[in-house]
Order: C-alpha cells, then structure tokens, then sequence
C-alpha cells in the first residue's frame, strides 16, 4: 500500500535564506513542501522551482488563520512538520538598544512560533508530527553587538524545551535546532545599522560598521545545512536538542564543561574590548 505523501510547512522562505533551502531540501527527498513568505516579498524562486507557497506574516493573526484555512484544504487536516523558521537580525549594542525595535524582532523571532504552533497544535497532533524551532548559538554565546537577537533565540530555546516536554503525550515531537553559523542573507535589513551619537561604544564605530557588513567566515553552506536538519526532522525519534552548522562544536563544548564566563575573554578580543577599555579610561582622564 502507497504511503500518503508528507507535509513540511516552512515559515520564512525568501530567496536566499534558509527556510528556501529548507523547502527545496524537502521536495528532493519527496515530501509535500509548503513556503511562506511575507505578502509584499517575491515569490518567483518558489514559483520557478514547483514550491507551494502562501503569503504569511507570523506577526498577524489573521494572516495565520487565513493560512491555516488553506493548508486544511490542502492536506485534509494533517501536517506533518512545521518549520519555524521566519526571523529578522538586530544589531546593536545592548546599553544602545532601540527597545521598539526589539520588540519587533521578539515578535517575529520568539511570538511568531508561539502563534503556529497554537494555531496548528492540531493539525501536528493529528499527523503525529513534529514541530522544528531554528535556534542559534546566539542563545547561548553572549556574542557582542548582539544581545537582543540572542534574546530571541535563548527564548525560543527554552520556550521549546518545556514545548518538546508537553507534545510528548500526543506522541508529537520537537526538533530543536542550535544552529551556528550559516550563509544566508539574515543581514541584509541591518547593514544600515550605525552606533548612536554619543554612544559609550564610539571608540569602535569603525569595528561596528564592518561587522554589520561581514560575510562570516567559514559559515555552513545553507543548502548543506538544510540537507542536515532535514535528515533529522524526519527521524522517528530526533534529538532533544540538535546542533550544527560552524562553531556548533566548540560552543557545545565549552557551553557543557566551561565555566559561565568562559566566553569573556573570547568576545573581548574578539571585539576589541581592550581597545573601548583604553578609550573610556583615557577620556576619563581629560574630564578630571
């Protein structure tokens, strides 16, 4: 007997990122992937490869009933994995921060799974399915300049661990990625980003500029990387937590056997924070 075809719903597939590397690495290994992308964003990639796709903004509510009402006609009600994938970057230092900003992004970032997965609780349960949240290394790194996007991933993180827990009891399961670091166009909205006037952190002005416009380096190719997530979303049994992607290795590690400041010294040279240090100390000098 032909087993029924699958279904994986992506959130967050605009061209270049990962959740249309997400769909297109499902497809391939002949699944039923469903796209969404934002109602003003192109679709053309997702056209052009044979994707199904609905416009979805994760911050509306009506936009996500509307979507649920076609994906039930689509699927007769089941869904067997939901990528929450959709998500923005904020740059920006943490005593700098533009706090509406934020709660922008922790809209996206850490409501907008909270209202699929209240939204298609259902539809999972009933397909005995699986829920995956795409995490960061940011939830656990205390990466400079990014503070409140690490915010979002540390809630997220654990908002999932106590979800993974209560799904169990409807033989339901949830993947959570920690992912590291992966060659997408997450930044593209943020290379604007400069240091306010004034700011404690001038001194680096220049430091901040580049990082907002860096290509990191080493970074997991993201179709490599979806080919790996996706080979564990569709486990029977995947693992609690799921790691991968550059720098997912160490920061394992060191998050496991280190101590909690293990990663000062890191990020100050990293970031040149001896540098900010010289310059705070030198201007307190001439104000005396």
């Amino acid at each position: 007997m032909t087993q029924p075809k699958k279904f994986a719903l992506v959130t967050g597939c605009g061209q270049g990122g990962i959740g249309e590397a997400l769909v297109t690495e499902y497809s391939r290994r002949g699944l039923h992937p469903i796209a969404t992308v934002l109602p003003h964003e192109s679709s053309d990639h997702l056209s052009k490869a044979g994707i199904t796709f609905f416009p979805l903004d994760v911050t509306i509510e009506e936009s996500i009933t509307q979507l649920k009402a076609s994906i039930l006609e689509l699927t007769g009600g089941r869904l067997d994995i939901l990528v929450n994938c959709a998500g923005i970057a904020y740059t920006m230092t943490a005593i700098d921060t533009d706090v509406a900003a934020v709660q922008r992004m922790f809209d996206i970032n850490m409501f907008g799974p909270m209202r699929m997965v209240r939204t298609f609780h259902p539809m999972i349960i009933a397909a005995q399915g699986t829920i995956v949240n795409i995490g960061s290394i940011g939830g656990i790194i205390p990466f400079i300049y990014g503070s409140s996007y690490n915010a979002t991933k540390a809630a997220l993180a654990h908002w999932g661990n106590t979800l993974r827990v209560e799904m169990a009891p409807f033989q339901s399961v949830l993947l959570p990625v920690i992912s590291g670091e992966v060659r997408t166009n997450i930044l593209k909205s943020d290379t604007h980003r400069t240091l306010p006037e004034g700011s404690y952190y001038s001194p680096l002005a220049e430091n901040f500029k580049k990082h907002v416009l860096r290509t990191p380096e080493g970074a997991t190719d993201r179709f490599k990387y979806a080919s790996n997530v996706v080979a564990q979303s569709i486990r029977s049994n995947p693992p609690a937590w799921y790691w991968y992607g550059s720098f997912t290795g160490l920061t394992r590690f060191l998050d496991t056997f280190g101590w909690r400041t293990v990663w000062d010294s890191i990020m100050w040279k990293m970031f040149s924070l001896q540098t900010l240090k010289q310059a705070h100390v030198n201007q307190a000098k001439k104000t005396v």
